[in-house]
């Protein structure tokens, strides 16, 4: 074990001595290499100017201080540090460091802010509600388990928040497909869709909209009799809405055609 210590402190050295080349001075010193805080903040120094560089002094902290806090801490560093790149490549690569976090330091207090960097990987790529939502469902799994399993942190706070993002632009993602196949008189596909976000997104900022071009759908589908509840509910459950005299009318309508 001393030997192998020994063997990669002298190769981090002799790499940034070399990176280092046709430079006065050199950062690393005795003292800087013995100790696992001077590694940590050298490698925290470069870790969004130059994340390689940082990465090799945080990896040293690993190496050569494993049972170090600052272990700890140089880990979850060396993920922000891909995670701070922001390309696809780097976010997956900083997802895997997170979740070896995770799997080396469970119990840590910093597992939750891990998992929550997990779920930000994802978040962070999320595209407009009218193109794919992969990212999306992605991002609201991931936070639902920050939620889940550290209940009382801090990260479980932001994370319910980042969750209500992430199911409105689902709703709205599933809204717009309703929409359009209600707009080329594709009813029955329209209905399951719409239908699609009261089950799954109740919470859906348009939910009114929802339920009135639901009764829309049934409505022009001619399936009269299943319009009706679900424009009585535009008129009772909103009655601020604008959709709400619009439902009125309809029913009105129905009502008159009935006599």
């Amino acid at each position: 074990m001393k030997k192998t210590k020994v063997l990669s402190t002298f190769l981090i050295i002799l790499i940034l001595l070399t990176s280092f080349c046709g430079k006065k001075e050199t950062e690393l010193t005795p003292e800087i290499t013995s100790s696992d805080e001077a590694l940590y903040n050298l490698g925290m120094k470069y870790i969004k100017k130059d994340p390689e560089k940082a990465r090799l002094y945080l990896r040293q902290v690993m190496d050569s201080f494993p049972k170090s806090h600052y272990a700890q801490l140089a880990k979850l560093a060396i993920g922000d540090s891909y995670f701070y790149q922001g390309d696809e490549g780097s976010m997956i690569l900083a997802a895997s460091e997170y979740r070896e976090f995770i799997a080396l330091y469970p119990y840590s207090p910093l597992a939750a802010k891990a998992q929550y960097q997990i779920a930000m990987t994802y978040y962070k790529k999320m595209l407009k509600p009218g193109r794919d939502q992969t990212k999306t469902y992605q991002a609201l799994a991931e936070f639902k388990k920050v939620v889940a399993n550290y209940p009382y942190s801090e990260e479980a706070k932001l994370a319910q928040e980042k969750i209500k993002e992430c199911e409105e632009r689902l709703a709205e993602h599933i809204y717009q497909i309703a929409e359009f196949y209600y707009k080329t008189h594709a009813y029955k596909a329209a209905v399951n869709r719409f239908k699609e976000v009261i089950d799954n997104y109740p919470n859906y900022s348009k939910i009114d909209k929802v339920y009135y071009y639901l009764a829309m759908s049934y409505y022009k589908w001619k399936k009269i009799d299943e319009s009706i509840p679900f424009f009585t509910k535009v008129v009772s459950d909103f009655p601020n809405s604008k959709y709400a005299k619009k439902a009125q009318k309809i029913l009105k309508k129905i009502e008159k055609s009935k006599y």
